[in-house]
């Protein structure tokens, strides 16, 4: 496999697993906050207007209830992380062209990827214990719906998304240093 190859399956990849990333991330919030949703999230994507469900509050206190409501989760996740995916994907890809093949290409750049993908992860794992910890005793100036019930799981969900985007900033550093590193050995082990 050449180089070139070697990035357009990364570019090809990144995208789906950023869009995957994001579905088994978004579950685990819809479990833990489904306001987060109905009451913001499904509203900021505009799901009530795919024809998926309808809006059970006011025109000033929205609530999309969809008729399946994990589906709508889904798509949220997915049309949130594809595009993070594709930006790690692209950065991660031409820093892979510094291997000397493309197979060594391919394989530590996704190995950088999945590196990247799970600290998001402990990041947004952090930030949703942050928000537990910190966030609920001392609300943040952030958009609170009015007709809110669960306050507190609304803002521990919110922390984990915001973290999650940092961790996948760190990640990205993470993964670049990775790739880096995996050149540099190579090229110690073989002379190269």
């Amino acid at each position: 496999m050449n180089k070139f190859i070697a990035l357009i399956l990364i570019l090809i990849i990144a995208p789906i697993l950023g869009g995957i990333y994001g579905i088994l991330h978004d579950q685990i919030t819809y479990s833990i906050s489904n306001e987060y949703y109905t009451k913001f999230k499904f509203i900021q994507f505009g799901l009530e207007n795919w024809g998926l469900g309808q809006n059970n509050g006011t025109e000033t206190n929205p609530e999309i209830l969809l008729e399946n409501p994990r589906f709508g989760a889904s798509i949220v996740g997915t049309l949130a992380t594809w595009w993070v995916g594709m930006i790690i994907g692209i950065i991660l890809g031409l820093v892979g062209l510094i291997h000397k093949t493309g197979k060594k290409m391919f394989k530590t750049t996704l190995k950088a990827f999945l590196l990247t993908t799970g600290i998001t992860l402990l990041t947004g794992i952090i930030g949703l214990g942050y928000g537990k910890l910190f966030l609920t005793e001392n609300r943040p100036n952030w958009y609170l719906p009015e007709n809110l019930i669960d306050y507190d799981s609304f803002i521990m969900v919110g922390s984990m998304h915001n973290f999650s985007y940092l961790g996948g900033l760190i990640g990205l550093i993470i993964g670049i240093i990775y790739s880096v590193k995996q050149r540099k050995n190579n090229a110690t082990q073989y002379g190269v």
